[in-house]
């Protein structure tokens, strides 16, 4: 993706949509693996070396970001193929969730001395993942609003 970027030299027309469950698969080198950040053995309990990897790939692609969706991901895929992997959101409060939400936001949102970017107009949720019925639901939105409030706060986004 940086590649892709940078070889079109173009930042004020072609711009990046990061999203947090997507580009989580960046770092494991789910599309393509010899670009991967965690190594092959990584495990989920390594904390320190995932915040590492999820700041290695901001630090890459934050300049070209224009949108950012706040997200959560199990770390599993749907597509099939080379390149055609695509991240499986799940709602923030699901048990299988990888990301720390709030604190894997900052990365995107923060420079690298950790000050507020604020380089962004909106920050949203992707609730395209989701059936319908999911969506329909109150309880659904309460927790998504709730995580929301939770990145805007500790981002200093008003």
């Amino acid at each position: 993706m940086a590649e892709l970027l940078e070889l079109v030299n173009r930042p004020k027309t072609l711009g990046f949509q990061a999203d947090m469950a997507h580009t989580l698969l960046f770092t494991l080198g789910y599309n393509a693996p010899e670009d991967r950040i965690l190594p092959e053995d990584f495990t989920w309990s390594d904390q320190p070396a995932l915040v590492e990897a999820l700041c290695t790939m901001t630090r890459t692609l934050r300049p070209w970001t224009i949108d950012f969706h706040v997200a959560q991901n199990d770390a599993t895929v749907k597509g099939s193929g080379s390149h055609d992997k695509t991240g499986r959101h799940c709602l923030p409060q699901d048990p299988n969730g990888k990301l720390n939400i709030v604190r894997d936001a900052g990365p995107w949102m923060r420079d690298e001395s950790g000050s507020v970017t604020r380089a962004f107009e909106h920050i949203c949720w992707d609730g395209c993942m989701f059936p319908n019925a999911v969506m329909m639901e109150p309880g659904t939105w309460r927790n998504i609003l709730r995580v929301m409030i939770a990145v805007r706060n500790a981002h200093g986004w008003d």
